[in-house]
């Protein structure tokens, strides 16, 4: 993957997400939030849930997600 490359076009991300980490299964330069649908860049990635293997944009998207879990 080379982002300088002109024929670059950018895919989302697969990740296993665990504890406290997460795994790339496919590299790239984002994941979608689960919430919103808004693209997380991969360093920017704070918020997921191991359980249901989803990414948040922030903590609320996280406790939107949580609420419809749990309810």
């Amino acid at each position: 993957m080379n982002i300088l490359n002109p024929d670059f076009a950018p895919k989302e991300a697969k990740l296993r997400y665990m504890d406290a980490d997460f795994l790339v299964l496919s590299p790239s330069t984002f994941v979608t939030c689960a919430v919103t649908g808004k693209p997380i860049q991969i360093d920017d990635l704070k918020y997921w849930n191991v359980d249901t293997q989803e990414a948040y944009i922030d903590a609320e998207a996280a406790i939107k997600a949580y609420k419809k879990i749990v309810s």
